[in-house]
């Protein structure tokens, strides 16, 4: 009991926090497949894959090297890539002015 109420806590701290993370993203070649969700992709939506995050969350994704930022909406599995955190679609990618994978600053939006 005493573990579950350490890792709850831990997590309520960590959410709404931004944490440094690598990204990457995905886009055309995924257009109209469905997502872990059952929804269509969309390369252009503000969407984003994520290992553990419920479907749904929205994340705050920015880019340290620019300032730029979007809200995207979680609606997938992955990445599948050791050291990467999200992948973004193309069209949220495109939005912060990331290339194929890039460092962005990651924060759940409540």
């Amino acid at each position: 009991m005493r573990i579950a109420l350490i890792a709850l806590c831990a997590l309520v701290c960590v959410e709404g926090t931004a944490q440094a993370e690598i990204a990457s993203h995905y886009g055309p070649g995924f257009a109209g497949r469905r997502t872990a969700s059952g929804e269509k992709f969309n390369p252009s939506a503000m969407t984003a894959a994520h290992r553990t995050l419920r479907f749904g969350t929205k994340v705050r994704v920015t880019n340290p090297r620019n300032g730029r930022a979007v809200v995207v909406r979680i609606n997938d599995r992955g990445p599948f890539v050791k050291g990467r955190s999200i992948d973004l679609s193309s069209g949220a990618a495109r939005a912060i002015g990331m290339s194929s994978t890039g460092s962005i600053r990651m924060q759940i939006v409540r």
